[in-house]
């Protein structure tokens, strides 16, 4: 008999083949066309459930916009929507989630920086998506799965701009799941 845990794993280790695949092949792929052939996947931490976290959720009802910096020195407004609160390690921890200003969609971003951040993975941080089923209301729990975090494109190409997590998502933990440095 298969346990949950192992099914959870192999989903997550298919995604990443998948993505590994997506970088390798598509043409829309982030990694010039010309050092793909030299690719042989992205470097991912092992799977590990400690970083799949149990969160509560603060919805902002009136969401603050908020500014956030980007890879080639501009910047793009967004909107706090959501506030994660959680435990790890017996520490009580806070990330944002955000939608742009111009995109009214269920997804939601979460930029985030960690104690890996510039050591073992992108110096620029990582991001994670969120697409609940249906609207968040504060009774709430998500799962936070940081095993799903991954590197911003522009960590591939400058073509890129990518939003920078700004510092209410900088966590004082390191979160050793996820896609490492490129």
């Amino acid at each position: 008999m298969t346990d949950a845990s192992d099914d959870w794993a192999d989903r997550l280790r298919a995604n990443r083949a998948e993505k590994d695949r997506f970088l390798a092949e598509h043409r829309q792929s982030p990694i010039p066309p010309e050092a793909r052939d030299d690719f042989d996947g992205l470097s991912y931490f092992d799977p590990d459930e400690t970083y799949r976290v149990e969160t509560s959720v603060r919805v902002h009802d009136d969401p603050e916009p908020v500014d956030l910096d980007t890879s080639d020195d501009r910047t793009v407004r967004y909107h706090r929507v959501v506030t994660f609160a959680f435990t790890l390690d017996g520490d009580e921890y806070e990330l944002h989630g955000y939608r742009q200003e111009s995109d009214d969609s269920a997804g939601i971003f979460v930029p985030f920086r960690d104690k890996t951040t510039g050591q073992q993975t992108y110096h620029g941080g990582r991001y994670m998506e969120l697409e609940p089923e249906r609207d968040l209301t504060d009774e709430d729990s998500v799962i936070v799965d940081f095993n799903l975090a991954y590197t911003p494109f522009c960590a591939f190409n400058d073509a890129f701009s990518c939003p920078l997590p700004p510092q209410e998502n900088w966590l004082e933990t390191a979160i050793p799941a996820g896609e490492r440095a490129p």
